[in-house]
């Protein structure tokens, strides 16, 4: 009897392995059926997709105009042409204009050139440049004070001429450098607006005020720092005051 149960529980433990091993095969198959259907299905996508772009795109790609080219003609009978010869005729004038103006603005005489962008200035002679360098100009900062009054601290743009010379200068300290520091404003004539050691060994005057002058803040230089004066480390600032003469053109842009 124990042996007869043995083997009977062999028998049924042989029964459950079979229909597992038969379901795991399906679930194969099914696996690789649907690996087989979704290739397909990436191919026929992959084939339509080509087939639509030489369908439509390629066309829609060869209709898109091309840039026209410009071409130099030297027909003679667009030569003869009125509206031709006057368009020529003008063009020629404003070459002329342009030139001359040009030449007003680089003469032989020196001449310095600020550009107030990039706090660089080109100091010309003979219409060569002799030297380029760094410099400081206006920070574009606005002061008020509570009566309403107001400074904005920029460089002016233009075309100025050198108005003076000066060795060793004085700073005569306006309003706004008062109210800048919280301090009440003395009189005109008070001593303590004038400081000394401040403005380099050198100025040029450009009229109203601005000045071209050095500066003990050299870390600042090739920076927008200044209440609207055009600073200059004392190299170059020498150079500049020797080359040019009064009367002698500064342009700022």
């Amino acid at each position: 009897m124990e042996e007869m149960n043995i083997q009977d529980t062999g028998s049924e433990q042989d029964k459950v392995q079979i229909p597992a091993d038969r379901s795991g095969e399906s679930n194969e198959k099914l696996m690789s059926l649907l690996q087989g259907v979704l290739k397909g299905l990436i191919i026929t996508a992959a084939v339509l997709g080509l087939f639509a772009f030489f369908l439509y795109a390629v066309p829609a790609i060869q209709e898109i105009p091309k840039p026209a080219r410009a071409t130099i003609t030297n027909i003679d009978s667009l030569k003869k042409d009125a509206g031709y010869k006057k368009q020529i005729a003008q063009l020629k004038r404003d070459v002329q204009r342009l030139s001359r103006k040009y030449n007003s603005y680089t003469s032989g005489q020196s001449y310095l050139v600020i550009n107030t962008t990039d706090n660089l200035f080109f100091l010309y002679r003979n219409k060569k440049l002799v030297r380029t360098g760094h410099c400081s100009t206006g920070s574009y900062k606005l002061l008020k004070t509570e009566e309403g009054r107001s400074w904005i601290f920029k460089t002016p743009k233009g075309r100025f001429w050198i108005q003076g010379k000066t060795v060793n200068p004085t700073w005569r300290r306006p309003d706004w450098a008062f109210v800048e520091e919280g301090l009440p404003i003395p009189p005109q004539d008070d001593y303590s607006r004038y400081e000394y050691g401040v403005l380099g060994d050198y100025a040029l005057a450009l009229g109203d005020g601005y000045l071209i002058h050095g500066t003990i803040y050299k870390r600042f230089l090739g920076m927008p720092v200044t209440h609207g004066c055009v600073r200059l480390n004392d190299e170059d600032l020498e150079s500049i005051f020797n080359t040019l003469n009064i009367g002698s053109k500064v342009y700022i842009f």
